[in-house]
């Protein structure tokens, strides 16, 4: 992935700014099943590559059954999930599969280590990403890419991201789109 940036959409208004962008890539968060297909034609015909959200869509479970139907539906080029199933039915599916873990003590960094050499998904989406120690322990230990997401609010962060190792960032902040695109 060319990609440094992954501009993130919680709404319609930033999703539409996203199709404006000259970014190919994007990520939908937070949305209702409803917003799926229109969503994915508008993307298709900006010719634009959705990654998914699942945890985050509202009337749907975060399940290999709503993985399989995202999939075949929608055919979006990449999924996003705490959960193993989903990635692992992302994988199945020969859909991108980015494993969410959160930094939130050593406990559950070491139980994402474990998660992750089992589900062995594409990229790693590393919450809160503006830890750039972090990135590059995580990056160092399991040799996956990494998005680095959450709480990234500067330039100087983003670079500090990438220098540490990630592969590209994941961010809602408009300014940094527009500064990196």
């Amino acid at each position: 992935m060319n990609q440094r940036i992954l501009p993130a959409s919680s709404n319609m208004k930033e999703f539409e700014k996203f199709l404006e962008s000259p970014y190919e890539i994007g990520v939908f968060l937070d949305m209702h099943i409803s917003q799926l297909k229109n969503v994915s034609q508008m993307a298709k015909v900006h010719n634009k590559k959705m990654i998914y959200h699942v945890d985050l869509i509202h009337g749907l479970k975060n399940d290999d059954y709503a993985t399989e139907y995202i999939c075949q539906e929608f055919k979006p080029y990449g999924l996003i999930s705490t959960k193993s199933s989903v990635i692992m039915k992302a994988k199945q599916k020969g859909v991108i599969a980015v494993q969410r873990i959160f930094l939130i003590d050593s406990h559950a960094l070491e139980k994402s280590y474990k998660l992750i050499e089992k589900t062995k998904p594409d990229f790693i989406e590393v919450l809160p990403g503006a830890m750039p120690w972090m990135i590059k322990e995580v990056n160092d230990r399991l040799n996956t890419p990494i998005f680095a997401g959450g709480l990234i609010r500067s330039e100087e962060e983003v670079k500090n991201a990438l220098d540490a190792g990630a592969a590209a960032i994941t961010t809602s902040k408009m300014e940094l789109w527009e500064r990196f695109s």
